[in-house]
C-alpha cells in the first residue's frame, strides 16, 4: 500500500531507430518510387524482344463471359412545389432607398475594396496597392514579390440611363405594365369579348373605363380634345391653369391608348389653350389656338420644334380646324388648310410662310338687321345695312363641300358662308337667343347639322331651311357643347355644367337616353366621342379625361336615321316651353339676374371665354 502511494517520475525520450531487419529488393524497384514508371517499361520491352521464336510462350485463346443482363424500375419522388412570400419592411425600403442615393465617390470606395489573396498560414504577409485608372479601380496583392492585379470595371450610369436604347427599352416595358394593369378595360374600349362577373344589364348606361390624368395636369382644366387623323391611339388635350399667376398657363398633353397613365409628349404654352387641332395630310402636325389670339402649330414627332407668326387674333381664339382646300383635285390630292374663328369676329387662314405662319381673312362677321330704303323713283327696297364685327364662337367646314362653312355667333345666329364670298351670308338661321356656343354637320348626313346654345336649348337643322327640323331641352341649363357621334347617325351627346346627356334619336327624340351627372364639386368641360369605339370622352375643371364606354347603344354604321332630312315641322320636347314668349321672358330675367351680381364687362367676357374668372383682355 505504501508503494501505491508513493509517486514515481518516469522520463520518456527518443532514441536512435534500431533496424531490426532491412531487405533490398534484388529485382525491380518500389512502385513508390519515383523511376518505378521508367524500370517497367525497361522490363516489359525486354520480355517481348525474348518472347520473338521462344518455346517457353504458347499463344492460346480465351474468352470474356457477360453478365446477363438485368432490368430495375427505380422511383424517385415527386418535385415539391412551395409557395413563398416576403415582405418588404420600412427598414429595407430605406436601406434600397439610401443604396440608390450613394455618391459616386462611396461607389468607387466599395469597389477599391475589391482584394485577392493567396497561401496559407500566420507567417505570410501582405501589401496592397490599389489605384484609379478612370473608368476601371485596379488593385495589385504582393506576395514575396509575387503580385496579383484585380480590375473591376464601372459603367458610366449616367450614359446608360440616358441611351436612346435604354429610353426605347424602358417605353416599351412601361407600355406593357400599364396595358397589363388595365387589360379589361382596353379590351372593353376595343369592344373586344371581356369576361364580366357582374350581371349583364340591357340598361344603356356609361361605364367608366379609365382616366387620363397625371400629376402635371393637376391644377389646370381640360378645354379641348383632339384625337390624331392617322393614329386612332393618340389623343391631343388642352389644358388652362387655374392659377392666373402661374408662368405656364397653358398645357398640351399628348396621350396614347397603350399608356394611359403618362403623356407620351407635354407642351407648356405662353397662354391658355382654348382649342386643337390634328392635321390629316401631315399627321404630326397639331395646331393650336391661345387665348391671347395666338396660333402655334406643333410638331408632335420632336419634343420642341413649333411654328409661330407675328400676327395673331386682337381676342380669344375659340376654334381651329384644320380643311381640305378648295381646289379641283382628287381627294388625296387636297391639301389642308388651318382655319381659325376668333371673338374678334375673323374667321382667318393660316399658312406656313418664310417668316413663320402668316394669315388672311376669310369672312369678317358684322352684325345684320333689315332697313328699308327709299330709291329715287319713290320705291321701298330692302337692304341689309352692316354695322360693327360680333364676336364668332365656333365654326365647322362642310364634310364633303370643303368652301362651305358654318358660324356660330355671340348673337344667337348661325351663318351658312362660303370661302369665295368674303362679304355676303349664304344663309342665316335664327332661333338661339342666346350665343351659340357649338355647331357641327352630321358626318353622315351631309346637310343636316346640330347646334347648342347657351339658351338652354339644341337643335337639329336642315341646309337651307330657316327653322330647325328638331328641337331638344331637357333642362334649364347653358349647353356648352353637342357634339355627333362618329360611329351611329342617330346618336349626339351633349355636356352641361354638372353632366352629360346621350341622346339616341332611334330610341327617343323627346327624352335623353342616359344622363350621367358629374362629382359635386366638379364641372365638365369638354366632350369627345372615340373614333373606333361606342365611348365617348368627357374632360373637366380637375383636369381629368374620363373615358366612358357606352354599352346597349351599338348602331351600325350603314343604319340611317328615319325621316331625319324630311322632317320640314320643328319639334319640341316636354320639357320645352310650348309658348315662345314665355321662355323669352324666362331668359331675359335670367340675364338681367346675372347682370346684376356681375358688371356688364365680367358677365360678356363669361359667355366669351366661358370662364367667368377671366376678363378680356
Amino acid at each position: 500500500e505504501d508503494m501505491l502511494d508513493e509517486v514515481v517520475q518516469k522520463v520518456i525520450t527518443d532514441r536512435d531507430t534500431l533496424t531490426l531487419l532491412d531487405l533490398s529488393l534484388t529485382h525491380g524497384v518500389s512502385e513508390e518510387a519515383e523511376d518505378s514508371n521508367a524500370v517497367q517499361n525497361v522490363l516489359y520491352a525486354e520480355l517481348c524482344r525474348n518472347r520473338t521464336n521462344n518455346d517457353k510462350y504458347v499463344d492460346g485463346a480465351t474468352q470474356t463471359l457477360n453478365g446477363m443482363p438485368k432490368v430495375k424500375k427505380i422511383q424517385t419522388n415527386k418535385n415539391i412545389v412551395v409557395d413563398e412570400g416576403a415582405t418588404a419592411t420600412n427598414w429595407d425600403l430605406h436601406d434600397s432607398y439610401c443604396e440608390q442615393k450613394k455618391t459616386p465617390e462611396a461607389h468607387e470606395a466599395d469597389i477599391q475594396d475589391l482584394t485577392a489573396s493567396t497561401g496559407k498560414g500566420q507567417d505570410r504577409t501582405a501589401e496592397s496597392i490599389s489605384g484609379d485608372t478612370g473608368n476601371s479601380v485596379m488593385t495589385a496583392l504582393v506576395f514575396s514579390g509575387l503580385i496579383i492585379t484585380v480590375t473591376a470595371t464601372r459603367p458610366d450610369l449616367e450614359d446608360v440611363l440616358m441611351s436612346d436604347s435604354f429610353k426605347s427599352s424602358l417605353l416599351v416595358m412601361e407600355r406593357a405594365v400599364a396595358t397589363n394593369v388595365l387589360l379589361a378595360e382596353l379590351a372593353a374600349y376595343k369592344n373586344l369579348p371581356v369576361d364580366e362577373d357582374e350581371e349583364h344589364l340591357s340598361t344603356p348606361t356609361m361605364k367608366h373605363l379609365w382616366v387620363f390624368v397625371c400629376d402635371l395636369t393637376k391644377g389646370y382644366k381640360a378645354t379641348s380634345m383632339a384625337w390624331s387623323k392617322k393614329n386612332s391611339n393618340i389623343l391631343a388635350v388642352g389644358y388652362i391653369a387655374h392659377d392666373s399667376k402661374n408662368p405656364n398657363p397653358g398645357l398640351i398633353c399628348c396621350w396614347s391608348l397603350k399608356n394611359p397613365k403618362w403623356p407620351e409628349r407635354v407642351y407648356s404654352c405662353h397662354s391658355d389653350v382654348m382649342s386643337l387641332d390634328f392635321s390629316a395630310n401631315n399627321p404630326s402636325q397639331l395646331a393650336v389656338g391661345m387665348k391671347d389670339g395666338s396660333i402655334s402649330i406643333y410638331s408632335v414627332n420632336t419634343e420642341g420644334e413649333t411654328a409661330e407668326g407675328s400676327r395673331k387674333h386682337l381676342h380669344p381664339v375659340m376654334q381651329v380646324t384644320w380643311t381640305k382646300h378648295q381646289l379641283k383635285l382628287s381627294e388625296k390630292e387636297r391639301q389642308d388648310v388651318l382655319v381659325s374663328v376668333s371673338i374678334d369676329g375673323r374667321i382667318t387662314k393660316w399658312f406656313l410662310g418664310g417668316s413663320g405662319l402668316d394669315c388672311i381673312d376669310l369672312m369678317k362677321l358684322k352684325k345684320i338687321y333689315d332697313a328699308k330704303k327709299k330709291a329715287a323713283g319713290g320705291k321701298k327696297v330692302e337692304g341689309n345695312v352692316l354695322v360693327p364685327a360680333i364676336p364668332a364662337l365656333c365654326f365647322d367646314f362642310h364634310p364633303t363641300e370643303y368652301g362651305i362653312y358654318l358660324v356660330g355667333t355671340y348673337d344667337g345666329l348661325i351663318h351658312e358662308c362660303s370661302v369665295s364670298n368674303n362679304e355676303q351670308f349664304l344663309n342665316t338661321y335664327k332661333h338661339h337667343i342666346g350665343p351659340v356656343n357649338h355647331v357641327e354637320w352630321s358626318p353622315f348626313s351631309p346637310d343636316v347639322f346640330l347646334s347648342c346654345s347657351s339658351d338652354w336649348s339644341m337643335h337639329l337643322w336642315q341646309r337651307g331651311v330657316s327653322a330647325p327640323t328638331m328641337s331638344f331641352r331637357s333642362a334649364y341649363s347653358e349647353v356648352h357643347i353637342a357634339q355627333w357621334s362618329s360611329n351611329s347617325p342617330a346618336l349626339f351627346a351633349a355636356i352641361y355644367k354638372q353632366w352629360v346627356e346621350v341622346w339616341d334619336l332611334n330610341s327617343n327624340i323627346m327624352f335623353p337616353t342616359i344622363v350621367h351627372h358629374a362629382a359635386a364639386d366638379v364641372e365638365l368641360t369638354s366632350l369627345l366621342f372615340a373614333r373606333d369605339s361606342d365611348s365617348v370622352l368627357v374632360g373637366d375643371t380637375e383636369g381629368q379625361v374620363t373615358v366612358y364606354k357606352l354599352p346597349n347603344l351599338r348602331v351600325g354604321r350603314t343604319k340611317k336615321v328615319k325621316s331625319l332630312c324630311n322632317k320640314n315641322t320643328c319639334k319640341h320636347t316636354d320639357a320645352e316651353p310650348q309658348n315662345k314668349s314665355i321662355y323669352v321672358f324666362f331668359f331675359i330675367i335670367f340675364s338681367w339676374c346675372v347682370s346684376f351680381c356681375t358688371n356688364s364687362h365680367s358677365v360678356l367676357s363669361g359667355w366669351l371665354c366661358r370662364d367667368p374668372s377671366n376678363t378680356l383682355k
